[in-house]
């Protein structure tokens, strides 16, 4: 940060600012690489190279300085030259100029020369892929505060992007004031605090990024301070910049960040897990070769051009990780592990298999980040597996975008703006950043945004495998059915049950990527027409379904009329409506001709038997309102009791429901005279009412309901058959609570033999309706089998 430990005195820019430079007409004899965090190197494209790399190399003749750095300076210059064009190259070395000038002889807290700390600065920024605004800015961070330079001449000499940006930079340090951050009372003060001052750099991300090299550089050069001072920076780092660095998905500055503030903050754990690691290192770089090797041959086989790569383990990482699981080092899965990039999100996917096929998966050990990425729009597949010699290994497979993505977040927008599509995936991350920092406490953070922004991001698609390891691509929310299907049609009409990772699953069961899944499937079967209902669940995607519909309609036509006989009928008594419908008269309804032709085209899925039989509900009810009473006596039938029942021809005569059939409204209903208790109303298919002998069956009146029924609510037993398994009565409970069912009581019973449960429970509902929307959402529940009235 600028103004650390740094002198009072300030000098002056007496002179105009400017740069001589010279180019002597010689070929620059290679291209020159810039060197990645830690020894790792980040080689330009093609694309990049013919653009970038000079025909001639610069000389730069720089103002003479009091700091010793400019052989240093022209070292970095140098280094620049194959990656920045060389306009841009001229800037830099303007810029470069302007620093020894305004702050050639300062030196920071940790003795190096102020020169030495920017230029380090925007060393880390080059090597970050950063675009020479970035740079130039960081070189200048501290000019406009102790110089006579001001912002309106920075503007008009580096143009008013880098003006602005340096003059937020100078903004920051003068509030900055870290150690008043980490003093502030209590957690809410100091967060915000932290959003204050983070506030201050969200118009350019660019300034976060600056002020997060800063941080690098400060940390790589702290070991010669005093404890004390070094832990305060430490924790700082720890609890600000790393988790900053974080969120905007820059891996290459979180990890180095983290791993410092660790060895200074826990000196004796860091010293104990390095040494932990070096003493096995060459082990575990020859188990790593293998597994590579093992891993080409295996994705060549397959045709998966696909970089493979040990992955090395960060010392914070694992330490976390210790103190998480509370195990030691040896118990975690990934300190031998290994990255795969490839080139699409469906190779992802297909590698994935083949690593599963290779070696035993280890069970809670997978995580898929492409179909649900981390809230740092991090991507990735994360699997442990039982690897060679029975050791743990962790792989982590991605796409390269996905990768360039996870190690340099927002920066990787400069490194690859000339190519398409990763502008709008760079304007997503710095949106989400600036929502992130406007929030106005930590509960909105982890809540209502964190949830939004799954949702923006949600993914459309999921890609599970075949036992062959080939990649399927289904819609998100596709059952193991629809995956038949999309298999091909016979695989699909066969289809009996599946396996999921080897466990067997309903056809119904909704499918996650990574998984895989196997068809179990019989030579006679077929396709059942409860596959068609929407509200079991089989089918969701289109092409499924029209597949089932086509299979009905080659069927002839009389094995659609009886399945759609067979069907309604069914459907119907689920309803608890025992009468036959008019079934000449519901073709008219629905544009059929005869009724025959509309019991073949529910046979057929063509029409659903949900529709017909509410059609038959509602025209129960019509002709019972439609009923005229015959009185026999000069009076109106009035409704009487808190039964809502209509007696023909009697005035105020006591009612009740029977309680061995419940009647609820729209159910076609008869009386039964009593003796001394009024008149009990009775479902007209009550079996009590049935085996009546002729002396008790002159005692039956007509009733009907009242037309507007005033009570609420109306007693109904329902049965449950499911197959058994724990949280059943739990998940039936739920669906129950959830639509304000009131329960009036339960029985259960566990059959053994077959594995299921039957549930009986009396309800209260308003009427047939809302009978029916229970017993749907009832049916959707995993593992139900039957839902059905009871008598």
């Amino acid at each position: 940060m600028p103004g650390l430990g740094e002198s009072s005195a300030r000098p002056c820019l007496d002179s105009p600012l400017g740069l001589i430079l010279s180019f002597s007409l010689r070929r620059c004899p290679r291209t020159v690489q810039i060197q990645g965090f830690h020894g790792q190197t980040s080689r330009p494209t093609a694309a990049t190279k013919s653009r970038f790399t000079p025909m001639v190399k610069p000389t730069y003749n720089l103002p003479e300085s009091h700091c010793g750095d400019d052989d240093a300076i022209r070292h970095w210059l140098d280094g620049l030259a194959s990656h920045y064009p060389v306009e841009e190259l001229k800037q830099i070395a303007g810029a470069c100029a302007a620093l020894t000038r305004c702050r050639g002889d300062r030196r920071i807290e940790t003795g190096e020369t102020h020169v030495r700390h920017v230029l380090s600065t925007a060393d880390i920024l080059a090597r970050l892929r950063m675009d020479a605004e970035t740079l130039i800015a960081a070189l200048l961070n501290g000019c406009l505060s102790d110089s006579d330079l001001t912002e309106p001449q920075l503007e008009e000499r580096f143009g008013p992007g880098i003006a602005r940006m340096v003059g937020d930079l100078a903004r920051i340090g003068q509030i900055a004031n870290v150690d008043a951050i980490i003093a502030a009372k209590d957690q809410d003060e100091h967060e915000e605090n932290l959003r204050r001052l983070l506030l201050g750099i969200a118009e350019d991300v660019r300034v976060v990024l600056v002020v997060l090299a800063e941080r690098v550089h400060l940390m790589r050069a702290i070991k010669n301070l005093d404890p004390e001072r070094r832990a305060k920076i430490a924790r700082d780092t720890q609890r600000i910049y790393a988790p900053l660095a974080n969120r905007l998905g820059i891996w290459q500055v979180k990890w180095e960040l983290e791993d410092l503030s660790l060895r200074y903050l826990n000196p004796e754990e860091y010293k104990r897990i390095a040494k932990l690691l070096a003493e096995r290192r060459e082990e575990r770089e020859h188990y790593i070769a293998a597994v590579i090797q093992t891993l080409h041959d295996t994705f060549a086989e397959a045709g998966i051009d696909a970089e493979i790569t040990g992955r090395p383990k960060h010392i914070y990482s694992i330490w976390r990780k210790m103190q998480r699981k509370e195990v030691e080092i040896a118990e975690i899965f990934d300190l031998r592990a290994v990255r795969i990039l490839v080139g699409t999100v469906a190779d992802c996917y297909a590698a994935l298999g083949l690593v599963h096929g290779l070696w035993k998966h280890i069970p809670k050990e997978f995580d898929d980040y492409i179909a649900t990425p981390k809230g740092n729009m991090y991507r990735s597949l994360h699997t442990a597996v039982v690897g060679p010699e029975d050791k743990p290994l962790e792989v982590q497979i991605r796409t390269h975008e996905m990768h360039q993505h996870a190690e340099f977040g927002v920066a990787a927008h400069w490194a690859y703006k000339e190519a398409k599509g990763h502008d709008a995936e760079f304007q997503r991350r710095v949106i989400w950043m600036r929502n992130w920092l406007e929030l106005k406490n930590e509960g909105d953070e982890t809540g209502g945004f964190l949830e939004r922004f799954k949702a923006e991001f949600e993914p459309i698609h999921i890609y599970v495998l075949t036992p062959q390891s080939k990649v399927i691509e289904l819609p998100k929310g596709s059952t193991a059915l629809d995956f038949a299907y999309a298999i091909h049609s016979e695989v699909g009409n066969r289809c009996r049950g599946a396996r999921i990772n080897g466990r067997i699953v309903p056809l119904n069961y909704e499918l996650h990527s990574g998984e895989t899944v196997e068809i179990l499937t019989q030579k006679n079967a077929s396709p059942s027409r409860d596959w068609l209902s929407p509200h079991h669940g089989y089918l969701t995607t289109a092409r499924a379904r029209n597949r089932v519909r086509q299979w009905f309609k080659q069927l002839d036509h009389d094995q659609h009329l009886q399945g759609g006989r067979v069907t309604l009928e069914r459907e119907l008594s689920r309803l608890g409506i025992a009468e036959k419908p008019n079934l000449e008269e519901l073709a008219t309804r629905f544009n059929f001709k005869r009724g025959e032709d509309l019991l073949a085209a529910i046979g057929r899925g063509d029409l659903s038997v949900g529709q017909v039989a509410r059609q038959v509900g509602e025209r129960k009810t019509e002709e019972l309102k439609e009923i005229e009473p015959k009185p026999r006596q000069p009076h109106k039938p009035r409704a009487v009791g808190a039964t809502d029942v209509v007696v023909e021809g009697v005035d105020d005569l006591m009612t009740h429901l029977a309680p061995c059939c419940k009647p609820v409204p729209d159910d076609p209903i008869v009386g039964f005279v009593t003796r001394g208790r009024g008149v009990t109303v009775h479902r007209k298919d009550c079996s009590n009412l049935k085996n009546l002998p002729p002396t008790e069956a002159e005692r039956l009146i007509n009733v009907r309901w009242a037309d507007q029924p005033a009570n609420a609510g109306y007693s109904v037993d329902v049965l449950v058959i499911a197959a058994d398994r724990k949280g059943l009565l739990r998940d039936v409970s739920s669906v129950l609570s959830d639509d304000d069912v009131d329960v009036l009581g339960v029985n259960t019973h566990s059959e053994r033999s077959t594995d299921t449960a039957a549930m009986r429970f009396t309800l209260e509902v308003k009427n047939m309706a809302h009978l029916a929307k229970i017993l749907a959402k009832l049916e959707q529940i995993p593992d139900v089998l039957d839902v059905r009235r009871s008598y």
